[in-house]
């Protein structure tokens, strides 16, 4: 199942992609606000809102990422990390400055509600440390809650959840720490 959000109110549609041929334009009617608007398959180059073609790229997981096992939808989630810091929380079509945004309607998970770091150490291994944002429910590890000024390392495997979302992080190659 491949999803879509509507342009005009970020409302969430999901369908069958594999019923429909690479380059098939498929037209869309929001159920939620009622706007139109078409999507290409296939298509790695999108138009912004300025009218400029912008490249999609795929999702880069070198840095590893993390895999979101609960959450309202109930559907799956592999969502990648980027060297630095990495903010995540809530999706939401006004959020500005989340780079994993986590698709839910929970509303106990903040906009803004943890960070994970990643860096390199001196013999070029990923290493991960783990923050609150500060959100207003808190961040756990393994159900510990992480203190607001503290920063936790973490490795393959944690369990971190955020309101009542929990993910899992997954590091390239898998490999424990």
């Amino acid at each position: 199942m491949k999803r879509v959000f509507c342009p005009k109110c970020d409302n969430q549609l999901a369908f069958d992609e594999t019923k429909y041929p690479d380059g098939k334009v498929l037209a869309f009617v929001c159920p939620q606000c009622g706007s139109q608007f078409k999507i290409k398959l296939g298509r790695k180059v999108v138009r912004t809102k300025s009218g400029q073609e912008k490249e999609v790229k795929e999702p880069d997981f070198s840095c590893g990422y993390i895999t979101v096992i609960e959450n309202t939808f109930g559907f799956k989630q592999e969502l990648p990390l980027i060297m630095g810091d990495n903010v995540i929380g809530r999706r939401n079509k006004d959020t500005d400055g989340v780079d994993v945004p986590i698709i839910t309607s929970d509303p106990s998970m903040g906009r803004k509600h943890c960070v994970i770091n990643v860096k390199e150490d001196k013999e070029g291994k990923l290493v991960y440390t783990l923050r609150d944002f500060p959100s207003l429910t808190g961040t756990f590890l393994c159900s510990v809650l992480v203190g607001k000024k503290e920063q936790v390392r973490i490795g393959e495997g944690a369990i971190v959840t955020i309101g009542a979302t929990t993910f899992i992080l997954h590091v390239p190659g898998g490999e424990e720490e």
